[in-house]
């Protein structure tokens, strides 16, 4: 895409006969779209590319690959042989007003533009998941807890609703971060003073750019500040290791709350997708908020793997001098890894997991009665001192605490049990002072 705004460009501009515009523009659109027409030489055009990523030199040889790709398939469309660069030189056309530092971070953020929108529904589906599944679980009286410790009774439905609220939060912000990449350095060449380019390359290519991508392109309005920057690309990163952490913590929690059978909490009972263990008979591990369907490692360790991506791209951005950044290509390597892994990850987790999870109503019902948090309630009617003084006798001689409430004098049966009423207890209680 770059190379055929580019071309375009220097066609409008007179740098860049129509012939060699037209066969450029051609070969780079073999290459978008492989389908392109039963002569399309794409697929055979991309098995051409044979640089690995991580490469010296801040992203030439992957930029001079490209260029000789193109001008060998355009030189195909002319007439010529292969290698007759006299006729289209992968340098003086395909590469014309260009810098690897200028055409290389703009083709980068690009891609990572377009493989965002796979990460972004990912995201989308996941928060309506968790939704419907607070919508089934709204009557669930469950307990909150702190610490690990019993804490206040809340919904299952509460709990579910935050996740999807946790993970839709993430919708405007990954959008707004991906927004950055809108914004090219291209035609800034060698540092971003447009050497060897024409003085209205960097306009006009970007114009070119925004119409062959169907993306609000812009010029950058430093480029040498945009050349040896990659600030974008961490926050970019950034981002992505929030959406990891933030899914690692939800897998840790599911794998909480489904602990047992009999043994942990037991809340929620998650999918049995496989064995789970070679010589526990009957034992069922929590496979998928730990699975990813290619390679079967933990969901947890894909947020790991994004998370240290996020590292290096941190080490990547720190080790550039003055004017380029020549750690690009491994900064890129990281956020396409990262954006892949965590893809996959979350559609894994939804189709596999969330979706199938069921409640234990009647277990969570049970554990609210016997816990001493629910003495919480009774601040507002008996206050502080008297409620401490219930706890630490209920905990004390393990008996529930509204017996106590009552033996102490402090409310008759029919007030504790009223107040006490689980679905009563999921939101504000506090009572009016007058």
């Amino acid at each position: 895409m770059v190379k055929k705004a580019c071309a375009n460009a220097n066609y409008k501009l007179g740098l860049l006969e129509v012939k060699k515009k037209e066969a450029i523009c051609r070969a780079c659109d073999e290459l978008i779209d492989p389908r392109l027409d039963a002569h399309s030489k794409g697929v055979e055009m991309r098995e051409n590319f044979l640089v690995d990523m991580i490469q010296g030199g801040a992203g030439t040889s992957t930029n001079m690959n490209a260029n000789e790709v193109i001008a060998n398939r355009a030189l195909e469309l002319l007439g010529h042989e292969k290698g007759q660069y006299e006729f289209c030189s992968p340098n003086d056309d395909v590469n014309k007003g260009q810098s690897t530092n200028d055409s290389y971070p703009t083709s980068a953020k690009l891609a990572c533009i377009l493989m965002h929108s796979e990460l972004l529904n990912a995201i989308k589906l996941l928060s309506k998941s968790f939704f419907k599944k607070a919508e089934e679980f709204a009557d669930v009286v469950k307990m909150g807890r702190t610490q690990l410790q019993d804490a206040v009774p809340m919904t299952l439905g509460q709990e579910f609703h935050a996740y999807g609220n946790s993970v839709a939060s993430d919708i405007d912000a990954l959008s707004n971060a991906v927004n950055r990449f809108c914004t090219s350095n291209l035609g800034g060449t060698a540092i971003g003073t447009g050497i060897a380019a024409d003085p209205h390359f960097s306009q006009v290519a970007v114009q070119e750019l925004r119409s062959v991508t169907g993306h609000p392109m812009i010029l950058a309005d430093d480029l040498i500040e945009a050349s040896s920057s990659v600030g974008d690309m961490i926050y970019f990163s950034g981002m992505l290791r929030r959406i990891a952490a933030k899914v690692s913590k939800i897998c840790n929690d599911l794998r909480l709350l489904s602990s047992g059978p009999r043994c942990g909490l037991s809340e929620i009972n998650l999918p049995a997708k496989a064995p789970g263990s070679s010589i526990m008979p009957g034992k069922v591990n929590p496979v998928i908020p730990e699975t990813r369907r290619e390679s079967r490692e933990v969901m947890n360790m894909c947020a790991f793997e994004a998370i240290g991506n996020d590292v290096t791209v941190a080490f990547g951005a720190e080790a550039g001098q003055l004017e380029l950044n020549v750690m690009e290509p491994v900064i890129i390597y990281k956020l396409f890894s990262s954006l892949r892994v965590l893809s996959r990850g979350i559609n894994t987790l939804r189709e596999h997991c969330i979706e199938g999870i069921t409640a234990n109503k009647e277990h969570c019902k049970e554990m609210v009665h016997k816990s001493i948090g629910v003495v919480t309630a009774l601040l507002p009617h008996i206050g502080y001192k008297k409620c401490t003084e219930a706890a630490d006798r209920a905990t004390r001689d393990k008996r529930p605490v509204a017996d106590i409430i009552v033996e102490l004098g402090f409310l008759k049966r029919e007030e504790v049990d009223n107040l006490l009423q689980p679905e009563s207890m999921c939101g504000p209680t506090a009572k009016k002072a007058f």
